[in-house]
Formats: C-alpha cells, sequence, structure tokens
C-alpha cells in the first residue's frame, strides 16, 4: 500500500487543504454510510435522530482507530463498523434505561397547582375571621373536627355532647363558612 492510497476502495491522495484521514473518514461514509444507518435506525426503534448522532459516533470511532480501518486481515471494515455501531446503541438504550425518563419543561395536565406562600397566609387569615362568625358550639366542634383532626367521637366526649350532634354542628358550620366564603367553597367538603 501507498501513502496516498488505504484499504478502502475509491480513496488516493488527498487534495489540496484535506487529510488522507477526512478522505478516508468521507469514503466510510459513502461506502457504509447506507447499511450502517438501517442498522443503527432499527436498533434505535426508528428514532432517526439517535440512528444518525450514532452513525456519526461510530464514524468518530474509526478515525480514532486508524488501525482498525488498515488491518490487512479484514476484507472489508463494514463488521468492524457494524460491531461498533451495535454496541454504542447497546450502551446508549443502557444508559437511556439506568436514568430517569425525561420530561419536558410543560406541566403535565394532572399536576396539581399550589399556591404560593403568599396565597397561603392571605387564606388562613381569611378562615380565621370567617371562623370568627360562627357560634361558638359550631367553632368548637370545627377546632376539634377539622383543625385538631378529632374524631366524632372523641369530640363528642370532649364537648360532652352526643356524636350526632357533633356530625350536626360540624355540617352547619361548613355551611356557614361557604357563605362567608365564596371563593373557598370547593375547598370546603
Amino acid at each position: 500500500m501507498t501513502a496516498g492510497t488505504s484499504v478502502i476502495r475509491g480513496t488516493t491522495t488527498p487534495t489540496h487543504g484535506t487529510t488522507t484521514a477526512e478522505h478516508e473518514l468521507a469514503a466510510l461514509q459513502r461506502e457504509h454510510g447506507g447499511p450502517l444507518f438501517a442498522l443503527l435506525l432499527r436498533l434505535c426503534d426508528g428514532d432517526r435522530q439517535r440512528a444518525e448522532d450514532l452513525a456519526q459516533e461510530t464514524l468518530v470511532r474509526a478515525w480514532q482507530h486508524p488501525e482498525a480501518l488498515h488491518a490487512d486481515a479484514f476484507d472489508s471494515v463494514r463488521p468492524w463498523l457494524l460491531t461498533v455501531a451495535r454496541r454504542l446503541a447497546i450502551d446508549a438504550r443502557r444508559a437511556r434505561q439506568a436514568r430517569p425518563p425525561e420530561v419536558g419543561d410543560a406541566v403535565p395536565e394532572d399536576a396539581r397547582v399550589t399556591a404560593d406562600h403568599a396565597e397561603r397566609a392571605a387564606a388562613v387569615l381569611d378562615v380565621r375571621e370567617a371562623v370568627k362568625t360562627l357560634t361558638p358550639e359550631h367553632r368548637d366542634v370545627l377546632v376539634l373536627v377539622y383543625f385538631r383532626g378529632a374524631s366524632v367521637a372523641e369530640a363528642a366526649r370532649t364537648l360532652g355532647i352526643p356524636p350526632g350532634t357533633v356530625k350536626s354542628r360540624a355540617f352547619y358550620a361548613l355551611r356557614a363558612l361557604r357563605r362567608v366564603l365564596p371563593g373557598y367553597a370547593a375547598d370546603l367538603h
């Protein structure tokens, strides 16, 4: 083999401004690019962008390892290229599976919208003022059951009234709050 030729068919001495390696890389692309891309497209489940990226990476590996391209044991470098491409595709698939799925910048439709701290503080003040408008009996039941998390039976024991009365007072207290806080009606169920 002479200095201006290579194992790859169709390459000769480079023209002005390009190197032998660049010509060899271009020749690799022309001769093996189609089958290489077809293999990678299948391995990437039809994702053209990923297949193109992996084809480019395969050719970069070939450029980084000229000894593989010039080995006398090969009639063609295609098997070496396809093996490298297949391994790159497998590595890329494993890397994608090893990390959490990527999500875009868009907010998912089912995501809960949470109010910021200022809105929450304003809501707390509104509810406190509304609770002050309730009768003491209704307020006591509401505070025990909804704010302190007591069960109906525990509230009944604490207040010394029957459980049915606790339920009734809680119902009427919430109804009164819905009238005083119309913007919060959906939260008071």
